[in-house]
């Protein structure tokens, strides 16, 4: 019997794609001979390319028709075993189902925010576990894997990591914590001034220097932090998701939200001190979790609500807090 080809969509977003790596190094664990062709948005493709679990990776942008008939076409012209969408929206369904995909593999309607999207599917799996990780996995193990998840390694580039620790170098920063402010929803996001008084503290206890990453429209953001941190100087850092790989990756701890650079700090092995609000722990927390702190008011309420400040909740997690949890990493990563 050949080996199956799959089909593995998942187009975005970066820590959607991290909490899709475990559920797919399943399905390459249990059948290491088999092609897996990934289907992402071009943004992501080193970030798929580094995890090497794909045999190749494809990418599509959605809002250009070009785009779609060219992978449409693609999709055609092979022949696949199965295809798994881990996203779960129409532009996702609607790719393997217009390609000609025979079995297609996605979550039930319990599971997806978009209405009528599993009608696109042949098999519909109603997910029982909590966490994002192991409901990916579930897809894996209806497609065939022996177990849900595996573990996985990103391969980041070493002259990548040789060009982020010279430039860290010229502004005289060895080591350093990576404080990651922004998040996408603002209700997802620690005020920016605390995240400048946390940075004080780091550096007065600590004289270790904070570096502030932050995205394409969060310069606000990063300025706020920076004007909150007085003397702690935190250097502000803003790059493509190889950089940002290697930055994470050397930092002895990696402070955010409910985020990507969280995600993937935490997929890198690094330690984390995770700051949540709206969103729950339990289904989108840090994965692996065992070098992650998770904080959240008690007063947090789940909505998943798309706010454009942040959540009442993020308010209770005082400075002090933060920076004791943020003391336990870094003690174990100065100790290691």
């Amino acid at each position: 019997m050949p080996e199956p080809r799959f089909l593995v969509v998942r187009l975005g977003s970066l820590g959607d794609i991290v909490h899709t790596f475990p559920a797919v190094a399943a399905l390459r664990h249990s059948f290491p001979a088999s092609e897996t062709v990934w289907l992402t948005h071009p943004r992501w493709r080193m970030l798929v390319e580094s995890s090497r679990l794909a045999s190749e990776v494809w990418t599509v942008e959605t809002r250009s028709l070009t785009s779609i008939r060219e992978t449409l076409s693609r999709l055609k012209a092979s022949a696949w075993s199965s295809a798994i969408d881990y996203q779960g929206l129409w532009k996702s369904a609607a790719l393997p189902f217009l390609g000609g995909v025979k079995r297609r593999v996605g979550f039930s309607a319990d599971t997806i925010r978009e209405w009528g999207v599993p009608l696109l599917y042949t098999e519909r799996v109603h997910v029982t576990s909590k966490h994002i990780c192991e409901q990916n996995g579930e897809l894996s193990l209806r497609a065939g894997a022996k177990k849900s998840t595996h573990v996985f390694q990103i391969a980041v580039p070493k002259d990548t990591v040789a060009a982020i620790s010279t430039v860290l170098l010229d502004c005289g920063i060895t080591r350093y914590v990576v404080l990651s402010p922004g998040g996408g929803w603002l209700s997802k996001c620690w005020p920016p001034d605390r995240f400048g008084s946390l940075c004080e503290q780091i550096y007065n206890h600590f004289a270790i220097r904070c570096v502030v990453n932050y995205g394409p429209g969060e310069e606000n953001i990063t300025a706020a932090v920076r004007a909150a941190a007085g003397d702690a100087n935190p250097h502000p850092y803003c790059g493509n998701p190889g950089e940002l790989m290697a930055l994470l990756q050397n930092a002895l701890c990696a402070v955010a939200g409910d985020s990507g650079p969280l995600h993937l700090a935490a997929a890198l092995g690094t330690r984390t001190v995770s700051l949540f609000g709206p969103t729950d722990p339990e289904r989108n927390g840090p994965y692996p979790p065992e070098r992650s702190i998770v904080l959240r008011s008690p007063r947090a309420v789940t909505t998943y609500k798309r706010g454009g400040e942040p959540d009442r909740s993020m308010f209770d997690l005082d400075v002090d807090a933060v920076f004791a949890a943020v003391s336990e990493q870094l003690h174990g990563a100065l100790a290691a």
